[in-house]
């Protein structure tokens, strides 16, 4: 039987012209010992599908894929509620058990709430848009009312277009994410999320305090006191995010809201990173572009284009620069341009950098909320960049501006080299916050609580600047397979309340 065994040819599948398996049979010595007389042998080859297939067929794992992981790690969070809440029932030792089970049923509703939800498809036709409270380079900002509810939110949109244009992937789903992830009260909170196939949508809290930039615009500088108070919380709100596993890499004033008791808020995730695949833009290139990942047309933005930055050309003095610098800052901040004032040098390096380079943006908000403007201001985005790289040089603090020791130090300490820059526990400790409670800052007066007249109060925006017309909705994607980028997007929050 051995020998009959070894004797007999075993035929092997092979690709067909057609592109189907077929059964061939080896030449002997590719016989190998010890195998059944019957052993099939399978050739792994895609030579023989068609140009359509294999897109189509990486679609299709991508979309299992997804639709496995979202379904394993909701099970998983559903467990994770149920057992906390039970083990914070066992320590009740008052609570009597009929009570107990009485939670544990509410938890069991909601739960089942949150499923039908997340079942539900939101689109834009579920929100009533108020008014338009900022416009920038991929979108706009608006304030919307959700129809069933009559909640408001701030609902911002995205060109899908223009973000793969600008090859924004990687900052795109970096947002999401750390939006989706954070449930932190020093972050905006994100509710839903969704697309179609031309924009995409997040759905926010709305701050109706607007954001510090104004703020500055409108009182020019702050008091040691006042600094002390934005600053202190700007310092939790960025740990927060690092405890996240993100780095901001875009503090600015524009980015720090105001919520209804004065209290800030960290938004504008849109160039932070958290290390991961899918917010590396090489990830969207292979993704998209399998035969071509390195397009010399992306090979500059393969380093996370967050500071490239075009010239504005412009000749003047020093005070003529700073005010100039502060009659354009809206519309830097709404432009493509952006203003690179806040941005740490190892971040134009392009050599690598951690999470110290949002504590130099830290600095250089606080040496404007002190001085009235920030400490490289210049008449172009390209003399701001010569100044931040040698910053030693420029880094000057006015004689006509009296800062305490104390402020100045700590500005000294986060506008420096990054292996010399404060951690977040030297920060902390730093004599210029002398005396702030970091656990119950969040509890105190702010310096300045927006009066609001309504629910829906703009007032706080400059929305008479900004253009209310609605934008033009196209109706179908120019390609189904560009959609891949954006797998994963929709986000629906569970909320316990």
């Amino acid at each position: 039987m051995a020998s009959s065994s070894s004797s007999t040819r075993r035929p092997s599948v092979t690709q067909s012209s057609s592109g189907r398996p077929s059964l061939q049979s080896p030449p002997e010595t590719s016989q190998p010992a010890n195998k059944p007389a019957d052993y099939v042998y399978f050739e792994r080859t895609a030579s023989g599908f068609s140009d359509e297939a294999m897109p189509r067929a990486k679609s299709a794992q991508l979309k299992l894929e997804h639709y496995y992981k979202v379904a394993v790690e909701s099970a998983i969070e559903r467990n994770t509620r149920r057992v906390e809440l039970e083990r914070r029932l066992q320590g009740e030792v008052t609570m009597s058990e009929e009570r107990k089970q009485r939670q544990l049923q509410q938890l069991g509703k909601k739960e089942s709430t949150y499923l039908r939800l997340r079942r539900t498809k939101l689109g834009l036709d579920d929100f009533r848009t108020v008014k338009v409270i900022g416009k920038g380079a991929f979108g706009e900002v608006r304030l919307v009312q959700k129809v069933d509810t009559g909640k408001i939110y701030a609902m911002k949109t995205l060109k899908k277009e223009e973000m793969l244009k600008k090859d924004q992937l990687a900052h795109v789903r970096a947002e999401r994410d750390v939006l989706a992830e954070s449930d932190s009260p020093w972050v905006v909170q994100l509710y839903y999320s969704f697309q179609d196939p031309s924009y995409l949508y997040l759905i926010m809290e709305f701050l109706p305090g607007g954001d510090l930039m104004t703020m500055l615009i409108k009182y020019d500088t702050f008091s040691e006191d006042v600094t002390r108070f934005y600053i202190a919380e700007c310092v939790l709100a960025i740990e927060a995010v690092h405890k996240l596993g993100f780095i901001h890499r875009d503090i600015k004033p524009d980015n720090i809201l105001i919520d209804k008791t004065g209290h800030v808020k960290l938004s504008d995730f849109g160039l932070s990173t958290g290390f991961q695949k899918k917010h590396d833009s090489t990830y969207y290139q292979r993704l998209l572009n399998p035969n071509n990942a390195t397009s010399p047309t992306t090979a500059a933005q393969t380093q996370r284009n967050s500071v490239l930055v075009n010239s504005i050309n412009l000749t003047m003095s020093r005070q003529d620069q700073i005010a100039t610098w502060k009659a354009n800052r809206r519309k830097l901040a709404y432009s493509t341009v952006g203003t690179p004032d806040y941005i740490a040098p190892e971040i134009f390096l392009q050599k690598g950098y951690g999470k110290e380079c949002d504590w130099w943006s830290l600095g250089a908000i606080m040496f404007e909320c002190l001085v009235g403007y920030p400490p490289f201001c210049s008449d172009s985005t390209h003399e701001t960049y010569q100044k931040i790289m040698q910053w030693p040089h420029y880094l000057v603090f006015p004689d006509d501006v009296h800062l305490s020791r104390e402020s100045e130090d700590l500005i000294r300490r986060l506008i420096t080299s990054a292996d010399r820059r404060l951690t977040v526990d030297q920060i902390k400790n730093h004599m210029f916050f002398y005396g702030v409670d970091w656990d119950t800052i969040r509890l105190i007066d702010a310096p300045f609580v927006p009066h609001l007249r309504s629910i829906t109060d703009t007032s706080y925006f400059p929305t008479d600047e900004i253009d209310q017309a609605d934008e033009a909705r196209a109706t179908d994607s120019k390609e189904a397979s560009k959609d891949l980028a954006f797998l994963g997007y929709t986000f629906k929050r569970f909320t316990v309340s």
